[in-house]
């Protein structure tokens, strides 16, 4: 192992870090907390959780990523077919998917977004490494089994005990698992966390080194993920643990890599990724309106929040998927653009 110094050991800096990776889990638990006290732990999320937590947070961290690409106009004219076949190519496949069934569209829509989420996490710890200048061989198998099986496990106990009381999209979007899936996977799960915090401990006392960033990206990713999947059976926990602890750090990976950018940008660009107000102004109006749309011409729910329903059942198969583009979009993007080889204008690490 090199030895780095103390100032270096970050992805942004040592307060940055410990605010959206440790804070953010910090908060999802004192919510725990707070729904426990107010009688809504084991109910649906209220609207101020659902404006909190899935308007201002997971749907808004969707549209960042257009500041990653569509809002750079250097970026986006760099791989111009990628950017637009993207959208493009996810619009067809969805219209052709909803075209065999609503519940076909949403099961397969689920399983993208369930491996977007389980590779963020990867991804985390894969930047703590590299900026650490981690290389071995053995110390990556047991990060990333120890990380994958932080997920994964959780959701093979969720699709093994369908139906719970909480869903990803809608109702009966997860496949179902036969028990012997999870089983199988619990001892393998508690072994990986075992030996990855033991590899931790041990080169510590041994070598004095510590990824500490690191070690609390897995230590919440397993509480949260556990407590908020497995222990509990509610859609507000559900909803408290899963969307801030994937949203926050991502508007910080954003938002550092458009003030990096902000120099060569175009004017628009500057304007909005000029201050962290102005930034998360920008992305909860997107959000916003993208949430009209489906609340009115969709969902019909929060008319006092959204307007009158619009009568658009017939269009339901262009428009599900047409709304669906900015989410799908960034799954499948979030894929390439952190990559370095293939970035070179990625210098967060």
């Amino acid at each position: 192992m090199q030895e780095i110094s103390a100032n270096n050991k970050w992805l942004f800096s040592r307060e940055i870090d410990l605010s959206v990776f440790l804070g953010s889990a910090v908060v999802s638990l004192l919510l725990l907390v707070l729904g426990w006290q107010i009688g809504i732990l084991n109910e649906d999320s209220p609207d101020w959780t659902w404006i909190s937590a899935v308007l201002l947070i997971d749907v808004a961290h969707v549209w960042s990523t257009s500041f990653r690409v569509y809002f750079d106009v250097e970026e986006f004219k760099r791989r111009v077919w990628l950017y637009t076949l993207v959208p493009a190519f996810g619009y067809a496949v969805g219209v052709a998917l909803y075209s065999e069934g609503e519940l076909v569209f949403w099961k397969i829509l689920a399983l993208v977004a369930v491996f977007h989420f389980v590779r963020q996490q990867y991804g985390w710890v894969n930047l703590y490494r590299a900026k650490l200048k981690e290389t071995s061989r053995i110390t990556w198998w047991i990060d990333a089994v120890a990380i994958y099986l932080a997920t994964v496990y959780p959701l093979a106990f969720w699709m093994t005990r369908l139906p719970r009381n909480f869903e990803w999209f809608v109702a009966n979007d997860f496949f179902a698992l036969p028990q012997t899936v999870e089983t199988i996977l619990f001892p393998a799960y508690v072994s990986a966390l075992v030996v990855y915090f033991g590899k931790s401990i041990y080169l510590y006392f041994t070598q004095g080194f510590l990824n500490i960033g690191k070690d609390i990206v897995v230590a919440t990713t397993a509480v949260c993920w556990y407590v908020g999947i497995v222990f509990f059976n509610s859609d507000y926990a559900f909803t408290v643990t899963n969307v801030i602890i994937h949203g926050v750090p991502y508007f910080a990976l954003i938002y550092f890599y458009a003030r990096s950018r902000r120099e060569t940008a175009s004017r628009f660009y500057q304007t909005v990724s000029s201050n962290w107000m102005i930034f998360l102004a920008t992305l909860w109006a997107l959000a916003y309106v993208e949430e009209i749309f489906w609340h009115r011409g969709v969902w019909h729910e929060r008319n006092w929040m959204f307007g009158a329903d619009w009568d658009w059942e017939a269009w339901k198969m262009y428009l599900v998927p047409l709304l669906a583009v900015p989410q799908l979009t960034h799954y499948v993007l979030d894929g390439f653009i952190w990559k370095r080889k293939n970035n070179a204008n990625f210098k967060l690490i």
